[in-house]
């Protein structure tokens, strides 16, 4: 470990003036001794000045550096070669300029990402809202002659308000779960029995979509430990984007299976499926696929990126995989109750 520098001249002088002092107190002679006395002190003194004239210099270059950085140029360092202590400082600031670098990087992702999100939900706004004003105009002007087809608009302008206020309440949901203000309280769950539940509650919905439904769902407890109101979110959203994807395979299927720390449960259907390339942006805000667009899916596209939030939030992990025309899962991992 290096010594303070500073310390040692400032302690060497201290000792060369003590040295002066006893031999003027002693009254000896003022030779060689005293003569050699005030060289080493006068020499120490002149150390000690270029020491301090040093460190102001390479101070100066290190708040240069810093305002550089500062202004925007996160690409320099500074150089760590001096006193421990000093060098302990440098390696501080070139963690801070890491970090700010770190920031600066995900405040472009971040920006880009906004400005590609207000995108697609200005379209897919605006898209469900001329609908709805085409409709009520042509109500108003009394352009529908029947009465059957005034009740087959007045049930379109239902189905789009409907989707227009979910994808408003989810664009909402997303925002608190950004601001961290979606309160948690874990509890001990039956993950099995809340899989089941989820699945009746869309049992309607999958009769008309014409999808046969097959479950392995263990009857045993599967005992998990997380916040109620995330995990049948998670579900709801899950289930409800294999029945909107999944159509054209005519079959929804739920497996539970546990692991030796977690639990895993697998929705699928055989549907269109999705691209490899796309399996990473799944969970992304406003990712549709090119199919997703067509109005017969549905969708705000926000659904899954709630799911991944959620399932984050309660210390789980959820993934995509597919075989184009063949199977399509996601599964959920949250940890057992322990």
């Amino acid at each position: 470990m290096k010594h303070d520098k500073t310390i040692l001249l400032i302690g060497m002088q201290l000792l060369l003036l003590t040295g002066l002092i006893l031999i003027e107190a002693a009254n000896q002679p003022q030779g060689f001794l005293h003569g050699a006395l005030f060289i080493a002190l006068a020499a120490i003194t002149v150390m000690l000045l270029l020491m301090r004239l040093r460190f102001k210099a390479k101070l100066a270059g290190m708040i240069e550096v810093l305002r550089r950085a500062c202004s925007g140029n996160v690409n320099t360092r500074l150089l760590a070669n001096d006193e421990p202590v000093v060098n302990e400082f440098i390696f501080t600031i070139n963690k801070l300029i890491d970090q700010l670098d770190k920031i600066r990087v995900q405040t472009i992702k971040s920006e880009a990402a906004r400005k590609s999100l207000l995108s697609s939900i200005s379209h897919d706004i605006r898209t469900p809202l001329t609908s709805i004003i085409g409709y009520v105009d042509a109500l108003n002007d009394d352009i529908v002659a029947s009465r059957e087809e005034k009740l087959e608009y007045i049930g379109i302008i239902s189905r789009k308000a409907i989707a227009l206020k979910q994808l408003i309440d989810e664009i909402f949901d997303l925002a608190k779960l950004d601001a961290d203000e979606v309160p948690l309280r874990p509890e001990t769950l039956d993950l099995a029995e809340m899989a089941r539940e989820a699945v009746i509650e869309f049992l309607p919905v999958l009769k008309q979509a014409n999808m046969k439904l097959t479950a392995c769902i263990p009857e045993e407890k599967c005992l998990v430990t997380a916040d109620r109101l995330s995990v049948q979110r998670i579900l709801n959203n899950i289930v409800r984007n294999a029945v909107q994807h999944g159509q054209q395979g005519k079959v929804l299927g739920v497996e539970l299976t546990e692991h030796a720390a977690s639990y895993h449960l697998t929705i699928w259907d055989k549907g269109q499926g999705i691209p490899e390339d796309e399996l990473t942006k799944v969970f992304e805000r406003m990712y549709r696929t090119e199919r997703s667009r067509n109005p017969m899916f549905g969708g705000s596209g926000l659904g899954l990126a709630i799911a991944k939030a959620l399932v984050e939030k309660n210390g789980g992990n959820i993934w995509a995989e597919s075989q184009p025309g063949q199977k399509t899962a996601f599964t959920i991992s949250l940890p057992k109750n322990s």
